[in-house]
């Protein structure tokens, strides 16, 4: 250490002793929570137990006194898909891209059972013990989840399904059998595969018994296989061969993406077909 600098410290420290003793305690920043949304135990007698359902509301909804269209996104727990959906949601208000939405995400417990129809494959069967119960849930989402939104939030009438892979599969067998349910379907990359396909070659005996009710389809899928392409291609197919007046639906193509990465980029897409802000008057 060079004489000069000694004497600049001495110099430091004697007017440290001149002006009092200084404060070292540093002071720790303030945390806040982050909320998201909020989580709600929703006592089901269908299910024997309480479920989670997570609920997103739009920027200013306490205040506005307006009416919202609702989107019901299966796998819509905490630690699934509800985050990166209602960020997409959050997203389109923010720019004002898409119109303001509730998200309610219903969290899946055992996929299999409450996204799957039931199969007569003794594979499928063995591996997967409790599948085939899609029916109990479609009861659990009309009859105790849509009572709840509507009774406790601002809703317009205006409803959506979601879902990606087990959950699209759902969202499909929904559109197809009980589709007075929602007004709109999303379907990402559907596992059409299970039970051997059924579902897909079935299609157009389920769409002879629709009305002329308006309703959106909005299918897409990624690179998966020639396997999946064709049973989707049977579908679009049935869609075509059985066209209904009120019904609109869509297949988008997505080749260069695969079952991993399709999901938030479709649903985005989806979102601003949905929700489309109206051009200005």
């Amino acid at each position: 250490m060079t004489g000069l600098r000694r004497l600049m410290l001495a110099a430091g420290f004697a007017l440290s002793l001149a002006a009092g003793p200084i404060a070292h305690a540093q002071t720790e920043p303030v945390e806040t929570p982050i909320v998201i949304g909020q989580s709600y135990a929703l006592p089901s007698a269908i299910y024997g137990g309480t479920r989670e359902i997570n609920v997103w509301l739009p920027p200013g909804y306490a205040e506005s006194g307006q009416t919202y269209p609702v989107l019901y996104l299966l796998d819509g727990g905490q630690q699934q898909d509800f985050h990166h959906i209602s960020g997409i949601a959050q997203l389109g208000t923010i720019v004002g891209t898409t119109r303001d939405v509730i998200v309610v995400g219903v969290g899946s417990v055992d996929r299999r059972n409450e996204l799957a129809l039931p199969t007569e494959n003794p594979e499928l069967i063995a591996r997967y013990p409790t599948q085939g119960q899609s029916s109990r849930m479609r009861d659990f989402l009309w009859k105790e989840v849509e009572p709840f939104v509507e009774g406790r939030f601002r809703t317009n009438g205006e409803t959506a399904l979601m879902g990606e892979s087990l959950a699209g599969l759902f969202v499909v067998e929904t559109f197809l059998k009980e589709p007075q349910m929602f007004d709109a379907y999303v379907a990402v990359s559907p596992s059409l595969w299970w039970d051997g396909g059924q579902l897909a070659r079935q299609s157009g005996a389920h769409l002879r018994d629709h009305s002329n009710d308006p309703r959106t389809l909005i299918l897409t899928m990624g690179d998966e296989g020639p396997e999946a392409q064709a049973l989707m291609d049977t579908l679009t197919a049935s869609l075509r061969d059985h066209a209904l007046p009120g019904v609109t639906w869509e297949f988008q193509p997505r080749p260069t993406e695969t079952h991993a990465t399709i999901y938030h980029g479709a649903a985005l897409d989806a979102f601003r077909r949905l929700y489309a802000v109206p051009p200005a008057q």
